[in-house]
């Protein structure tokens, strides 16, 4: 936060209002992604509920389980289409050997990105997410985060919620910080929810 700061003046208030945000990081591998997979688009609660259905079913929580799945399973595990389609892809990247989470451990935020969004249905915020909560990269940002976006135009007095691509190239500016931003920006944007009644 130090270094964001002397970066760019602009953080102090953020930070003075957020103290040290979380870090919430999570288990990585298949088990991590597939999480994340599963909670996209769904309250917290919903997560929660889709998740401990779709562990329930596939144990072990491996590949293989995953790409031997019934059409019972993938029913009682509670799944959309799209995500089931989506688990099944990354499965099959794994086990044909397409994909390998232990590449991620030391590659750029970039080099993340290319090689998760290969897999068909995962898209950038996912990889964003397994990148600072998985790998708890310095330098992940979550540029399509809608509460990220929200956060920055309040901090930032901007006229209108930032595009993906223009709070993109905002933080272009925070490198090799922009993991720090993005708590921050969370931590913010969860204390203007309190304070303006903000529906998440």
């Amino acid at each position: 936060m130090a270094a964001l700061v002397a970066l760019h003046p602009d953080w102090q208030p953020i930070v003075a209002r957020t103290g040290l945000p979380p870090l919430r990081l999570r288990e990585g591998g298949f088990p991590g992604l597939a999480a994340i997979i599963v909670s996209q688009q769904l309250s917290v609660a919903s997560a929660r509920a889709v998740w401990n259905r779709f562990a329930a079913v596939f144990v072990p929580l491996t590949p293989e389980r995953v790409l031997a799945a019934t059409d019972d399973d993938m029913r009682l595990s509670g799944l959309s289409r799209p995500k089931q389609r989506t688990l099944l892809a990354l499965a099959s990247a794994l086990v044909e050997r397409r994909f390998a989470f232990e590449a991620l451990e030391h590659a750029s935020p970039e080099e993340v990105h290319a090689q998760m969004t290969a897999i068909s249905g995962i898209g950038p915020w996912t990889a964003d997410v397994y990148l600072l909560f998985c790998l708890g990269h310095r330098d992940g940002f979550a540029a399509g985060d809608l509460a990220i976006q929200e956060a920055a135009r309040h901090a930032f007095g901007l006229s209108a919620r930032p595009k993906p691509a223009e709070l993109q190239a905002m933080a272009e500016a925070w490198r090799p910080w922009r993991g720090v931003a993005a708590r921050l920006l969370w931590a913010d944007y969860a204390l203007l929810k309190r304070r303006e009644g903000i529906n998440a």
